[in-house]
């Protein structure tokens, strides 16, 4: 990894805190994506704008892939790849709410090598490097020790709940939920919840800074299969994601009923 590349990822985060707090959700023109993918606010894209300007600028060799860009085949040929997602919970964002986050990663040869989860309202920024460890406002966090999934708090959305998903039926772990899927990665990480499982298909941007930053805190961030996460891949997405520390993430794939 160059060496000041996570420093690039944090300082780029800082500024689209600055850009999207500019802007007032409630009130910020917005649009609907074509095939119901979702809103889309002009902080989305303003956000998206400076960082593909400033990260290309600083790493021209490198690729770009971004929620609100369009996307070709030309980053699969690059070995550095920008991921980037720059308002992840943008219905939050829209809402009012203060749980949206700014997602950036960079990967190289599939693998993420640094890594930044920035939510403005909270002042909270995740941050992490390839075997450099992970940190909350530069301090460093551990993903959770607990055992068993019985003591477990996990974060997942109530279909996850749905007893056709489980072996056993109904799961026996206490769920919480957050709309970033960047921040409840972050979450993990931090230890604040014992694991994180969403069974849909995910996008690479969604993912792939949390992902890192669970891992460099201890703990397992693998698909719902327990297959590793390579990213970069020509389809963007990936089949669904289990975060948590070793016990627990060994005891939710155990107990996920067969696909």
């Amino acid at each position: 990894m160059p060496a000041h590349d996570l420093t690039l990822l944090i300082d780029c985060a800082r500024k689209a805190g600055e850009i999207a707090t500019s802007f007032s959700g409630k009130t910020a023109k917005r649009w609907d994506k074509p095939d119901d993918a979702g809103p889309v606010t002009e902080a989305d894209l303003a956000v998206n704008a400076m960082l593909h300007d400033t990260l290309m600028s600083a790493r021209p060799d490198y690729g770009w892939l971004s929620e609100e860009s369009d996307d070709g085949p030309e980053r699969l040929g690059r070995s550095h790849v920008f991921i980037i997602d720059p308002i992840d919970g943008t219905r939050s964002f829209i809402e009012g709410s203060d749980t949206w986050s700014h997602s950036l990663a960079i990967a190289r040869d599939g693998r993420i090598t640094a890594a930044v989860v920035f939510l403005p309202m909270l002042d909270r920024l995740y941050a992490a490097s390839l075997n450099g460890g992970a940190t909350l406002n530069n301090r460093k966090i551990m993903a959770s020790g607990v055992q068993t999934l019985s003591e477990a708090t996990v974060l997942a959305t109530k279909p996850v709940m749905d007893a056709h998903h489980w072996k056993a039926g109904d799961p026996v772990f206490k769920r919480a939920h957050r709309p970033s899927l960047a921040y409840r990665l972050g979450l993990v990480g931090q230890g604040r919840y014992d694991a994180m499982v969403t069974l849909r298909k995910s996008w690479e941007w969604d993912i792939a800074a949390g992902a890192l930053i669970v891992a460099e805190a201890g703990g397992l961030c693998t698909d719902r299969k327990g297959a590793p996460l390579l990213f970069n891949n020509a389809d963007p997405r990936l089949d669904g994601v289990l975060a948590g520390g070793a016990s627990i993430h060994a005891d939710l794939l155990s107990s996920l009923a067969p696909v």
